[in-house]
Formats: C-alpha cells, structure tokens, sequence
C-alpha cells in the first residue's frame, strides 16, 4: 500500500477507521482523502492525519461516496465494512486501481459462534470469488486475489472478553454478566484443554479500471 500510495497524485482510503493505517505510510499524494462513518473514529483520523493534510469525510454507510467521477488513481482498504463496487469504480479513473484486504468469510467463527451458535447464513458472507465476481460486474478487472487462513490461539478467558469488548461487531450483545455461564464453561475449557484455537481469514484483492 505504501509503495502504491507514493507512485500516485491522488487516493483514497476507505473505511480508514482511526487513520492509523495510512499514518504510518512514509509519502502521500498530493491529494489524500480518507472516509470513515463511525463518528470516534472519524475524530481520531481527523487529529491524526489532518496535520498531514489529508482530507478526512466522515460518510454514512451505503451513501454515494462524496467524490466527483474519476477522483483518484487509487483506491486502498483495510478491512472495508462492504464494499461499494459500482462507487469504487465511479471514482477511479480510468487505469486506476483499487487495492485492499478484506476480511474473508467465517473469520474468527469459532468464537463467534461458542456464544452465539451456529450462524449458517453469516458463514457463507464476503466470499472472496463472489466479491471478485461483483467487482468484475461492476467494471472493475480483477488483477489479483490471494487468501490466508491465521490461526489464533485464546489461552484465557481474560483475553476473550478484552477482544469481545474491541471487536464488538462480533457479539454484539456481549457483556460479561449476559455470558457469564458460558465464559465460565469456556474458562473450565481453557483449564483443562489449553488454548481455544479459532482461524482469522483474510484477501487480498487488486482490482483496475480498463482505460
């Protein structure tokens, strides 16, 4: 991403959250804009990359991206919330790129559904093909799409509920007194068998718009 940011005149980074992602990139274009529409995170980006004049939009989600046609030669994210394809490829103009990783399907579900049950239907979401498929049928040509699958390992009930508390989209009911019984089960676990294993799944997917 740093590399590609310091070949262009102009990008944008969706979904940026805090900004920190795009604050450690050494050269930014002449023109950086960044979207974000959780409002603490929107303020966060703000203070951290307004200094180095990034343009930071705090955007609802679903809305029409606030760019006119063909406003960047790059389009980055990290961990988009859904991606937009038919606004991706608006605003890119022609030969640009888009460049992200996404959060791929069933990621983190062995938790998730420890607490939730089983989530049949969220299981078969952010398919990488069907996203690639979308991309294509938005205009976009697909250059590149690459997944990994990341173990992760919870070795004590502490760290579940420090993760359920950052990640809250994941249980969003969650708080320690709603789950107590099965955080005591899963303490037990814990104890006896060792760490609770569940898999993070990522892609990485390049994208262009023809010329």
């Amino acid at each position: 991403m740093a590399d590609h940011l310091g070949q262009v005149s102009s990008a944008l980074d969706l979904d940026t959250g805090g900004g920190e992602v795009v604050a450690e990139v050494p050269v930014l274009p002449d023109r950086m804009c960044v979207t974000e529409s959780w409002g603490p995170n929107a303020r966060r980006a703000q203070e951290l990359l307004g200094p180095r004049g990034v343009d930071v939009h705090e955007t609802r989600p679903g809305a029409v991206l606030p760019f006119d046609d063909t406003s960047f030669e790059l389009v980055t994210a990290r961990h988009p919330v859904a991606p937009d394809w038919p606004e991706i490829h608006r605003v890119l103009v022609p030969g640009g790129r888009y460049l992200a990783q996404h959060v791929g399907p069933a990621s983190a579900f062995e938790l998730i559904e420890f607490f939730l049950g089983p989530l049949p239907e969220q299981r078969r979401s952010r398919d990488p093909r069907q996203e690639a498929a979308e991309a294509e049928a938005a205009g976009l040509v697909v250059t590149d799409l690459r997944v990994t699958r990341c173990r992760m390992e919870l070795h004590d009930v502490g760290a579940v509920i420090w993760l359920l508390r950052r990640c809250v989209w994941w249980v969003p009911d969650f708080s320690v007194d709603r789950y107590a019984d099965r955080l005591r089960e899963l303490d037990a676990r814990l104890r006896r068998d060792g760490p609770f294993v569940a898999h993070s799944t990522r892609h990485l997917i390049e994208a262009r718009r023809p010329t």
